[in-house]
């Protein structure tokens, strides 16, 4: 189920239940997102409305562990508050702190991609204990099924042979057998805010978990090019399992939104069919 929202829901449930923001302005905030719904309050908040069941845990999971990414070096969502379920909408929302910026086009940007890789490595010495595991941070082998499925359905806008090939090599990569650490699991450009050619937060961490850091080894395929991805890779420190690995996931995300979004989508779409070209290159 997939729930409409408007300013004028935000209106209602800020009035029931946080009457002091009431009369501030509520601005719907352009996104590319899918699963929930911004809008700007005031000049200093944000409020997030999760448009699907399955995300709506995803504001509990933020509220909870956000507090606790300490230290980092890049600004990520503060949470001030959550929200109850009323007027008509079912799952609990939450409003946040505001963060300036901008989501990045894909190109060769070494001062983001230096930026984004020492944000990684700081997320990854956080302690990991007793912190949810994160929905990606298991084997690759475990979207097998899914990932071929998805190279079937787009048969008709990638080569389908070269992916099968690309996907059936990363899986030989050898698994992460380290103890788990902090990820966030979502690093595309939607979730990236830049200015002046610089990294000014990371948000959405609605899929934060512990587990395998390949995962957020994509954004050198999603997001750079040229001598930025090559700056990434040397600033993260990936050995080559977990590069091959990263290239796997990037490959496995994108292949999957392929057909999902083909139709509705348009920004997804063109971004995963890059990363599936990008990928087949490396």
């Amino acid at each position: 189920m997939i729930v409409d929202t408007s300013p004028d829901l935000v209106r209602r449930l800020l009035h029931a239940q946080f009457p002091d923001w009431a009369d501030r302005s509520i601005t719907p905030v352009k996104s590319f997102g899918t699963v929930n719904d911004l809008y700007r309050l005031g000049s200093d908040m944000v409020v997030r409305l999760p448009r699907r069941a399955d995300a709506a845990g995803d504001v509990q999971r933020e509220l909870e562990w956000l507090p606790r990414l300490t230290p980092l070096p890049t600004a990520i969502p503060v949470p001030v508050c959550q929200g109850e379920p009323g007027e008509g909408y079912p799952w609990n929302w939450s409003v946040l702190r505001w963060l300036d910026g901008e989501n990045p086009v894909v190109g060769d940007f070494p001062l983001v991609a230096r930026d984004l890789a020492e944000f990684v490595v700081a997320l990854r010495r956080i302690d990991p204990a007793s912190g949810p595991a994160s929905d990606r941070g298991g084997p690759l082998v475990d979207r097998d099924r899914e990932t071929r499925e998805a190279i079937d359905q787009a048969r008709d806008m990638i080569d389908a042979a070269a992916a099968t090939a690309a996907w059936e090599a990363a899986l030989q990569a050898p698994q992460w057998s380290a103890p788990p650490v902090w990820t966030h699991a979502d690093l595309g450009p939607g979730n990236i805010l830049v200015a002046d050619n610089r990294l000014r937060a990371v948000i959405d961490f609605g899929v934060l978990g512990v587990g395998d850091p390949a995962v957020d080894l994509i954004p050198a395929w999603n997001l750079f090019t040229g001598s930025a991805r090559a700056i990434f890779r040397s600033t993260v420190d990936a050995d080559e399992a977990t590069w091959e690995r990263g290239r796997g996931w990037a490959l496995s995300i994108s292949l999957i939104q392929l057909p999902y979004y083909r139709d509705t989508n348009p920004v997804i779409t063109a971004n995963s069919l890059h990363v599936i070209t990008e990928v087949l290159r490396s």
